[in-house]
């Protein structure tokens, strides 16, 4: 850690590796669970395995957040490593606990500890993470980074076309009524994360594959000032083919500052299942 201020996330975050060592970030993992097994994301079972064992295994997996003494744990690895400062940014504490344990872990810390609500995932969150970094390495103390992150937090458009509704019905994320009618119509739902409250929202349905991703496309677009330079992921659940061809078009059409394709974590696989293109990201 060559780092003053230490910069801590969870591995929701869906960062590209190169970045995380390029900026010094550390990552705490979550947990996936296939029955009575326990599974580090990102250190026991990487994205790609996941996504193979997803549909094969009979277990439906589920998801624990890290504890308190998890956090606590990372906190004092990266102070003995030199840091005399910690910003430590999580996952939407609307959708998670993780941003409570890390709270808790930060009270009493030996050395400072500052917690942001990301109020996203994904790269939604790891867009906020490197932000904050880029602050660190233009000189910026922990009120520059928290302050350069929020700025990004509140521009975010993250947009999600799911190939099924099947795993968000299994994790209980739907209604009855929701079901049957997917059920019936087989529809390709579109959801998207909402910056203001960190919430899950409902977008345009598709009855296709091929029309969800139009769709995707072009609300995600509509959300942005293409005016301005722009930073967008292309996220894909196991479906890098479509995530290619989606951001040979963004370059194309739009030339972004910086684009990136990187696939979904695990732990955000768990409720969205195979198959999902989502669009992430914000103007300048």
């Amino acid at each position: 850690m060559t780092k003053r201020i230490a910069l801590v996330t969870d591995s929701t975050c869906d960062i590209p590796e190169a970045w995380r060592k390029e900026y010094e970030i550390t990552v705490i993992p979550l947990t996936i669970i296939f029955g009575e097994e326990q599974l580090l994301d990102g250190v026991d079972i990487s994205a790609q395995a996941f996504y193979d064992r997803l549909g094969a295994d009979k277990h439906h997996p589920t998801t624990s957040q890290p504890t308190p003494k998890d956090f606590t744990d990372i906190f004092q690895k990266v102070k003995e490593a030199g840091a005399e400062e910690i910003l430590c940014i999580t996952i939407s504490s609307a959708m998670s606990g993780t941003m409570a344990s890390a709270v808790q872990a930060a009270k009493g810390f030996s050395i400072p500890v500052r917690v942001m609500d990301s109020r996203n995932n994904s790269m939604g969150l790891g867009w906020q993470v490197i932000t904050a970094a880029r602050a660190r390495e233009a000189g910026g103390g922990i009120e520059e980074m928290i302050a350069a992150a929020e700025k990004v937090r509140e521009k975010m458009v993250f947009f999600i076309s799911l190939d099924t509704i099947e795993y968000l019905s299994k994790g209980g994320r739907i209604g009855d009524a929701v079901k049957w009618v997917d059920s019936v119509l087989q529809i390709k739902p579109m959801i998207t994360v909402k910056a203001d409250t960190g919430t899950v929202g409902i977008g345009l349905p598709a009855r296709s594959r091929k029309i969800g991703l139009k769709n995707l496309y072009k609300t995600f677009f509509k959300q942005l000032d293409t005016g301005r330079p722009m930073f967008i992921a292309v996220m894909h659940n196991n479906a890098l083919a479509d995530a290619e061809v989606m951001a040979a078009r963004i370059k194309e059409e739009f030339e972004p500052a910086e684009l990136i394709i990187q696939i979904v974590s695990p732990i955000l696989g768990v409720h969205t299942g195979p198959g999902p293109v989502a669009l992430c990201g914000y103007s300048e």
